[in-house]
């Protein structure tokens, strides 16, 4: 008597069950196209249909290849779309300040150009800073800023570029601390680019 053929080896993806966290990578990365404008509103209800309704991958394949080709549906494990990387928050302050809030904070960077880079925005944190929010972010940002200028002023002479840099990052330095103490006087943040915020 023969017995009952059974089947053998693995099997395939497409026949495979999905999980919630499959159908959530696949809305995902539905989502990201809609936002980059790739569907219009009755394309991206129709596939995030599809994506939250599939059973199984052969469901969710096609859609991954309308949007990324015919490979992407094969492509295994389906990886979550990145999240995007938050702005930092604008700086904002309870009230305007006052003329001698506007001049120490315009100070916290002056000082720097007159060759007190570190310790003139750190007495100004130490000092004013304490009960004055608008000197203690220009402080904050004058302070940390040169201390990244200092640190970089170490470390790049052990590459024959960083030398170079060097005479640069010391001009821009200059420039900003300038660009600095005129935003301070206008009543407006101020935020250095290319800035280590060691100092909270």
């Amino acid at each position: 008597m023969a017995g009952t053929p059974s089947m053998t080896g693995p099997v395939p993806r497409e026949h495979l069950r999905v999980t919630n966290q499959d159908r959530e990578n696949v809305v995902d990365h539905v989502k990201a196209a809609y936002a980059e404008g790739r569907f219009d509103k009755f394309e991206f209800d129709e596939r995030l249909e599809r994506a939250m309704t599939a059973r199984t991958h052969a469901d969710l394949m096609p859609i991954m290849s309308e949007l990324y080709g015919t490979q992407a549906g094969t492509r295994a494990p389906l990886r979550p779309v990145p999240a995007a990387r938050p702005a930092p928050a604008p700086v904002t302050f309870d009230r305007a300040p006052e003329s001698n809030e506007r001049l120490g904070a315009a100070a916290a960077h002056g000082l720097a150009v007159v060759g007190l880079p570190i310790v003139g925005p750190l007495l100004l944190l130490l000092t004013a800073g304490k009960t004055s929010p608008y000197i203690r972010h220009h402080a904050l940002e004058s302070l940390n800023f040169h201390l990244t200028v200092i640190g970089a002023t170490f470390l790049l002479p052990f590459t024959v570029v960083g030398v170079i840099l060097i005479p640069v990052i010391w001009v821009a330095a200059f420039v900003l601390a300038i660009a600095g103490s005129i935003s301070a006087l206008s009543e407006g943040p101020f935020r250095y680019p290319m800035t280590l915020r060691l100092v909270k």
